[in-house]
């Protein structure tokens, strides 16, 4: 039982530290005032935003050092990178100290590897201890990085609503303190014990339990942020959030006390069967999906190359959704076999196309509000865009509980989260108004928050588990690229409208600010279009890799459904073999 309740320890412990280290999203909230005191133009101050998201691309560095060093000291390198990343541009937007620009950029590089290094440390603490419910774990714990700028704009308005420099300052003290919060459970990790059915199935209820109360913390956060404008009232909102955040520490206990012991847990409930409860779950278990993967491809084979013979399909089709596809889910996948397979280069395009350009989009939310004449909204919009964000990601759970009665690949739950991403564009694209970009930024926050999660049980997936963090750090790589190219595009529309009315030489020396709606409509245009093709790339992979997907559920309720695995092999064998 103590080894039951410090997986849970664990499990809330990365929740907390996801929930206060997602500084990135709250750029905005500050950004107009940093570029304000640097006096630099809207392409310099994209390529700040770009800074930071270059950060998730040394997220390997993290895991390199997990092989050579302990978690707790790796995860204080994380914090105290934040806090020189974050801490002396506190002190540049103060005025305290001057820096030239390359430092600043350098600087928000180095805040952009803190908070790929406290994701990396959340993601090994999920998969350590949950490897049967794996998907879960993640999915609830990466969700709760969605609320961190609510959270950051609470603590901001309950000190002072009126400062925005506060959010730097916070950037750069709060991770480093919740890192002390949650170092001694860290330090009392240990190997998690032996799963059995009952365990699993009490497990899925504690986790259904804990996704109920973070669905109530969202909603607490998003109904009750428009009253936090007044310092005292933000700061009883603040205690409420806190509280909530507390209380998923004392469920798993409650749920697990001897009052509860008694409980049977509804069949309904069980996740048992989920697809990631059986990718994986031991050498027996492996050898037998092995065999039996092998047996269906010798058996697909049979049937494919009677049914050559009598079907007559156009030779684009066949190697746009035939060539190199996956037959079956869980196969390692090394680094060089990766980059040769077709499904990870059109999952790459879904993810730079689809979830990267909303995380841009966020980091232009400043400048977007501003220009439209929204200014004073800009924190309410990054809350906004924060908490629909943390729906998202809590949503992408979806598919593992509604498996048992609705058998959907999670690649085509993918492709559907994809689908507000463009619409919310074209929407932003015909109409500038207050209405239109709060609908427009939550159905954006809701669609990239969604990808955000679900990419990583798709690449363990479609990938293998235990190349998953290599593998997941690969497909990021597309996050500063898109940051850059993104950013780019938007900021030179931004200057070009900004400067059309000023002097060329002026337009070079002085900071650049451009008001109507002139300033992004070419952008949105741009990016809606880039959107439709990040979501024709989700649908080519979910056609590609429907397949593999039904083998495994078919393969998985035989499994499950038959005594023993022997008879299994010898019932696909006489399907195979004259």
């Amino acid at each position: 039982m103590v080894g039951e309740s410090r997986k849970w320890v664990i499990l809330i412990a990365s929740i907390w530290i996801q929930a206060f280290t997602g500084t990135n999203l709250d750029f905005s909230s500050y950004s107009s005032d940093l570029k304000s005191v640097l006096d630099i133009t809207q392409l310099q101050l994209n390529y700040l935003s770009v800074a930071s998201d270059m950060g998730k691309a040394f997220g390997w560095c993290c895991g390199v050092s997990l092989m050579y060093f302990p978690l707790w000291l790796v995860m204080f390198i994380s914090a105290f990178l934040g806090l020189l990343g974050y801490g002396f541009q506190w002190l540049v937007i103060l005025r305290l100290i001057t820096l030239p620009y390359v430092v600043v950029f350098f600087l928000s590089l180095i805040a952009g590897c803190s908070i790929s290094w406290f994701n990396t440390i959340c993601y090994v603490l999920c998969i350590k201890h949950f490897p049967a419910n794996r998907s879960l774990a993640l999915s609830l714990s990466i969700s709760f990085n969605g609320v961190s700028a609510a959270l950051y704009t609470l603590i901001a308005n309950a000190i002072n609503s009126s400062d925005h420099t506060h959010f730097l300052l916070l950037n750069a003290l709060v991770p480093l303190l919740i890192s002390v919060v949650v170092l001694i459970p860290i330090l009392q990790q240990q190997q998690p014990p032996p799963r059995s059915l009952e365990t699993i199935q009490r497990d899925s209820f504690i986790f259904l339990c804990l996704n109920i109360l973070a669905l109530v913390t969202g909603l607490y956060l998003l109904f009750l942020y428009s009253l936090s404008y007044s310092s005292s009232i933000a700061r009883i909102i603040l205690v409420g959030a806190i509280f909530l955040l507390a209380l998923l520490l004392f469920t798993p206990g409650i749920l697990n006390s001897r009052d509860w012991s008694c409980f049977t847990v509804p069949t309904r409930f069980s996740l048992y069967n989920l697809r990631f409860n059986s990718i994986d779950h031991d050498d027996d278990n492996e050898l037998q999906r092995e065999l039996i993967g092998d047996i269906d491809k010798a058996a697909n084979n049979n049937d494919a190359s009677q049914s050559e013979r009598e079907k007559n399909k156009c030779c684009f089709v066949n190697v746009l959704l035939e060539r190199d596809q996956l037959i079956m889910l869980g196969e390692e996948h090394p680094t060089r076999l990766l980059i040769h397979r077709w499904d990870f280069w059109l999952y790459y395009m879904a993810y730079f196309c689809g979830g990267t350009i909303g995380l841009v989009y966020s980091n232009n939310l400043g400048q977007i509000s501003q220009s439209l004449g929204h200014i004073s909204q800009i924190n309410s919009l990054v809350t906004l865009y924060s908490t629909c964000s943390f729906f998202g990601r809590l949503l992408s759970a979806a598919p593992d509980f509604l498996s048992r009665k609705l058998h959907f690949a999670r690649t085509g739950w993918f492709a559907l989260a994809l689908v507000p991403t463009p619409i919310a564009f074209i929407m932003l694209a015909i109409s500038g108004s207050e209405a239109a970009l709060h609908i427009c930024t939550g159905m954006i926050g809701l669609s990239s928050g969604f990808v955000f999660s679900a990419a990583v049980s798709i690449t363990s997936e479609l990938f293998g588990p235990n190349n998953v963090g290599v593998n997941h750090n690969i497909l990021i790589t597309n996050i500063p690229l898109g940051s850059c190219l993104y950013g780019l595009l938007a900021a030179l529309v931004y200057d070009s409208n900004a400067g059309s009315s000023m002097h060329p030489t002026a337009w070079l020396r002085e900071m650049t600010m451009c008001m109507g709606r002139k300033c992004y409509f070419q952008t949105f245009i741009w990016w809606g279009f880039i959107s439709i093709i990040g979501l024709v790339s989700s649908f080519l992979l979910f056609l590609r890799t429907r397949k593999a997907y039904e083998n495994f559920e078919t393969n998985k309720t035989e499994t499950y459904h038959r005594p023993h695995s022997f008879s299994l092999l010898e019932s696909k064998l006489s399907n195979v073999l004259p």
